[in-house]
């Protein structure tokens, strides 16, 4: 028997407590043991829950049971959950979470904490898709060279939306808060900020490397209207938010934000409310995973995966899949300054002669070689018009540089928008 405690009954609290029960048989058969939730804690008793297990607004009363031999943390937040989740390793328990806030920001600690008590949380990265299995052992005798994923349901269903239906950003996403998509304040989702939190857990796996969200960067979709969408229809390209790591000598790159990608590539044919991350071995090449990256009983599978293993094994390994350092050239976070990459700049401008020019001159200053330009008709009321341009590869510090100069034109009328090509 396994025995566990569990803190949150929310949508994937409440899914694990149901599969736990639906699903005894299957789940008995491959852990070897049955695995029981003895309590599970909650903040409010006056909330009806369709759960039939013992309650409590107490989370110490998990954490002090001896008879709970694992906590499964489903809570959120980051500081009371990194204090609940301490607390229970350094009581000798095994934790499960599904909280990549958390792990975003105390992996480290808590990676020295557990030491050889199990750790898990696959539910933390792309909801049903093994992926932390994945690199953990499936990918284990592989460099990673590079790893793209799409990694918030609510950012590709408005971008798909917006590509296929020609949708208006501020509907699209209205449309997702209706449908339960999206959350009344959506920052944390079209900022960016939710992919980042899942692409440093992975990065974490994949090179060793220890950095936070305010360390790497991170845009997000809001600033993307239709003038993008059609340059991308032009030329082939999908628009994605993509979380990326990529290994570049001795460096590796972390970041998040809309790209341009052809359509021919796997992950563009994600669509909808879908996750697909791509990684790339330098033994085994591409692999792709697919699946909902969200919703309670897609969560709650990967939650029940990990207590699975922990009942078959009954002692951790590695929380984040290695014993000691994952590179002997020690691997550093590069800069967001050195990275290379192509760019689609979108500028409104006044009709005038030599505003081209006026630009071309900047990218030049900058060793910024164009690779296409489109204009879109002016606007005879305002006089404006739209310069659509994509560049050859360059240094982000030379694109930002540009964009400053380029925003104090007189010809220019706001700061250039830019979107990143992905290759």
């Amino acid at each position: 028997m396994l025995n566990i405690g569990i803190i949150g009954v929310g949508t994937v609290g409440e899914s694990v407590i149901k599969i736990l029960k639906e699903n005894r048989d299957i789940i008995s058969a491959r852990a070897g043991k049955e695995i029981r939730v003895l309590k599970a804690a909650v903040r409010d008793l006056s909330k009806k829950r369709d759960v039939d297990v013992p309650l409590t607004d107490n989370a110490d009363e998990i954490l002090d049971d001896p008879s709970i031999d694992v906590v499964v943390e489903l809570m959120g937040g980051i500081e009371e959950a990194y204090r609940i989740v301490s607390k229970a390793l350094k009581n000798g328990k095994g934790v499960v979470t599904a909280n990549k806030a958390l792990l975003a920001y105390h992996r480290y600690e808590l990676q020295n904490l557990a030491k050889d008590l199990p750790f898990g949380f696959e539910a933390s990265v792309a909801g049903g898709i093994p992926i932390i299995n994945a690199l953990k052992v499936g990918l284990s005798a592989n460099h990673i060279e590079s790893l793209k994923g799409i990694m918030n349901g609510t950012c590709n269903f408005i971008l798909t939306k917006m590509m296929n239906e020609g949708s208006d950003f501020k509907e699209t996403l209205k449309e997702a808060q209706d449908l339960g998509y999206a959350e009344a304040d959506p920052t944390f989702d079209i900022g960016g900020f939710d992919a980042a939190h899942k692409l440093l857990i992975l990065a974490s796996i994949a090179y060793g490397i220890d950095a936070k969200p305010e360390d790497i960067l991170i845009e997000g979709i809001e600033n993307i209207n239709a003038e993008d969408i059609a340059f991308a229809k032009e030329f082939n390209y999908s628009i994605k938010l993509l979380a990326i790591a990529k290994k570049v000598d001795h460096k590796v790159e972390l970041r998040v934000h809309p790209v341009l990608i052809k359509k021919d590539q796997m992950i563009a044919k994600v669509d909808g409310v879908m996750n697909g991350i791509s990684v790339i071995g330098d033994r085994v090449g591409e692999t792709m995973y697919y699946g909902p990256g969200a919703g309670g009983d897609a969560t709650a599978s990967a939650v029940i995966s990990d207590l699975i293993e922990i009942a078959r094994v009954g002692k951790g390994s590695p929380m984040l899949g290695f014993k000691r350092a994952m590179e002997s050239s020690n691997l550093t976070l590069m800069p967001r300054s050195e990275i290379i990459s192509k760019y689609y700049l979108r500028m409104c401008v006044y009709d005038r002669p030599g505003v081209l020019a006026s630009i071309a001159k900047v990218f030049e200053k900058y060793d910024i070689s164009i690779n296409a330009v489109l204009q879109r008709p002016t606007n005879e009321e305002s006089q404006k018009a739209s310069l659509l341009f994509s560049t050859h590869l360059c240094k982000e510090e030379m694109i930002q540089k540009a964009l400053d100069e380029i925003e104090s034109l007189e010809s220019v009328s706001s700061r250039p928008a830019m979107i990143r090509i992905e290759e």
